[in-house]
Parts: structure tokens; sequence; C-alpha cells
């Protein structure tokens, strides 16, 4: 994939990857989230030194954590913890990253039963590429709620209600 993974921190082996997974699973990393960078592919040639690092990641994260639940790696509920509740309580994120009474309804429904394959046809990203073409996933995401509001329904952006500003407790 050459300069198309060029990312922060990079990850050039085996033993990088490997070392990423033990600090999450030991704590010495906190959360897991994407800096959601969609260079177009123009932007991602041009050697080490020139490609512009960071990737579209955000679509399909959820996924590829999942999927390293089924191989083992670590239970869902260490992803909800890792995506979700824990980035909330690190950035003091007011009323969101729990099902709670009170919070904001935030929630992604996935089909643990549909396997989804990842191509040109089902990509959102605008920069119209993803380091995952070609990767077929084990789980689905079939809706996605903001605010209480669906605005991704089995495929599709659904217009919905306006976001709201994220408030911090700081």
């Amino acid at each position: 994939m050459g300069t198309r993974i060029k990312w922060n921190p990079a990850i050039k082996t085996r033993a990088d990857r490997d070392a990423l997974r033990s600090a999450l699973i030991s704590g010495k990393l906190d959360i897991v989230a994407t800096d959601h960078a969609p260079h177009l592919l123009s932007e991602k040639e041009g050697g080490c030194l020139k490609a512009s690092s960071g990737g579209p990641l955000v679509q399909h994260s959820l996924q590829a954590m999942l999927e390293l639940s089924l191989q083992g790696l670590w239970s869902k509920e260490f992803v909800v913890e890792k995506m979700c509740h824990a980035p909330a309580e690190l950035f003091q994120v007011k009323g969101r990253g729990y099902i709670r009474e009170g919070y904001f309804a935030d929630l992604v429904l996935v089909n643990p039963d549909k396997p989804y394959t990842v191509g040109k046809n089902n990509i959102l990203y605008k920069c119209g590429w993803s380091p995952f073409e070609g990767e077929t996933f084990r789980h689905s995401i079939e809706k996605t709620f903001v605010n209480g509001n669906l605005v991704f329904d089995k495929g599709n952006v659904v217009e919905s209600a306006p976001g709201e500003a994220l408030t911090f407790n700081r």
C-alpha cells in the first residue's frame, strides 16, 4: 500500500502493530480513535517525504475493531470501552459515550451476521478510497443515530436534523 498507509504513528512492521495492540490492552493507550484524514490519492503520492500523512478510517474503524474481537484479541465490551466510554471520559464530553437516561442517543446498530466487503461502491469518504478496499468484515453497520436522529440507514446517509456542538465539562 506504500504511502497510502503513511500515518502517525507509523506502522511499519508486525512488531509495531503488535506493540500498539499490547499498549491498548495494557491500558498504556487510553482510547481508539481516528484522525480521519481523507486525503485524495494524488495527495498520497510522491514518496514518503512528500505524501500527506493520515488516511480515511472513520467509516470502517468500528468494523476493524470488531473483527479483531472475533479473532480473540479482545472482547466486544472492550471495543465499546475504548471507542465510546473512554473517549467521552478522557475529554469530559457532556452526555456522551454511554447509553444512560439524560444522555444523547448516539448509537450504532451492528449486524454481527451480515458480512460487508469494502468497495468503491460503498465508500462514503469524499476522497473515494479506503485502505480497507477489498476487505470483508463479518459485521455490517445497519444504522447510526446521532442525538437520537437516524443519520445512516443500510448503506445510505440520511438527511436528518442538524448536529449539535459538543459540550465539555472542563
